[in-house]
């Protein structure tokens, strides 16, 4: 039995990225990858290291997730997140859930500890409260540019969609040295979205999936576009169908943008451990490890990269 080497790629959200916010995006990513890594370094499964990734970017204001999630029509946050082993197909997945800190946390409790896969709002609630997780008071979430973009969008002319270009979904996935895949997405949705709104990130095959016999992906991007073509699903079809997860992933973005006009961005990881991270927006940030060479970018054919030791050297520094 050959011990598969483990791969972690991770994006922090396709769309447009604003020059200013260029770099803390990019860091956010490295340093998710990197943590990811760790986790497969130390013998830690797939699902472990993409929680942690994921974890990372709820953590970090620069991104759509956790603290620094967008707000509602009525100003608040509500997040959504799924996580999936690539085993069993076990998956669990949180939809409209406020005052805490890190819903991917909570998806793995729900994937672990029922028998259920998504809880929604205030049930998510309860369920959070019964595991002990702590609750966060909602503006502990709220960064000051959410609440300015809220602001904005909120007068007469405004035009929400013009903001919703720069999606900050995060997501990760990944293969552990056992050969088990595993992927976690996690988002707090669309700028001034209605009350009770569910993109793809919490629906299973849309804004993520995982499956030993193919792979696993997350997705970003227009939710009601992913969900229409069911994205994440569609990209393992294609690669169970022969391509490479490159290939795989560009063919189920060009359907989406041909079919239903959407945009958006993937991350995929194959079960031989090659893997791809593609968009049709602008940009998307995105970072990956393997054979302990870090790999980062955000324009389209833009890649960097440098050995994980000098990576982990700098990421000290900058603690």
């Amino acid at each position: 039995f050959s011990r598969m080497k483990p791969v972690i790629v991770v994006h922090g959200g396709a769309g447009r990225i604003f020059k200013e916010r260029e770099e803390g995006c990019r860091d956010g990513v490295v340093r998710a990858a990197l943590r990811g890594y760790r986790v497969l370094g130390q013998g830690g499964s797939a699902v472990d290291a993409v929680e942690e990734a994921v974890r990372a970017m709820e953590d970090d204001p620069h991104f759509n997730a956790g603290c620094g999630s967008v707000l509602n029509e009525k100003g608040e946050v509500e997040m959504d997140a799924i996580i999936m082993d690539g085993k069993n197909l076990d998956s669990g997945a949180v939809s409209a859930v406020k005052c805490i800190a890190n819903p991917i946390k909570l998806a793995r409790l729900v994937m672990e500890k029922t028998k259920h896969m998504l809880l929604t709002d205030h049930g998510a609630h309860l369920f959070a409260q019964t595991m002990g997780i702590p609750e966060v008071p909602g503006e502990k979430l709220i960064t000051e540019r959410s609440r300015e973009r809220w602001k904005k969008n909120l007068e007469p002319d405004s035009n929400p969609e013009e903001f919703q270009k720069d999606l900050g979904t995060v997501g990760a996935v990944a293969i552990d040295s056992e050969g088990n895949v595993a992927c976690a997405t996690s988002t707090g949705g669309l700028s001034n979205k209605l009350i009770g709104r569910v993109g793809d990130t919490a629906c299973i095959g849309s804004g993520g999936y995982a499956d030993n016999h193919s792979g696993a992906t997350s997705t970003t991007g227009h939710g009601e576009s992913i969900m229409k073509v069911v994205l994440a699903r569609l990209i393992l079809y294609h690669m169970e169908q022969g391509m490479s997860p490159e290939v795989a992933a560009d063919t189920a973005l060009d359907y989406m943008k041909t079919r239903v006009g959407g945009l958006g961005g993937v991350i995929v990881v194959n079960k031989a451990g090659e893997w791809a991270a593609r968009f049709s927006t602008k940009q998307m940030s995105w970072a990956t490890v393997e054979n302990d060479n870090l790999h980062f970018g955000i324009y389209a054919g833009e890649k960097h990269t440098k050995p994980v030791d000098e990576a982990l050297a700098s990421e000290r520094e900058g603690l």
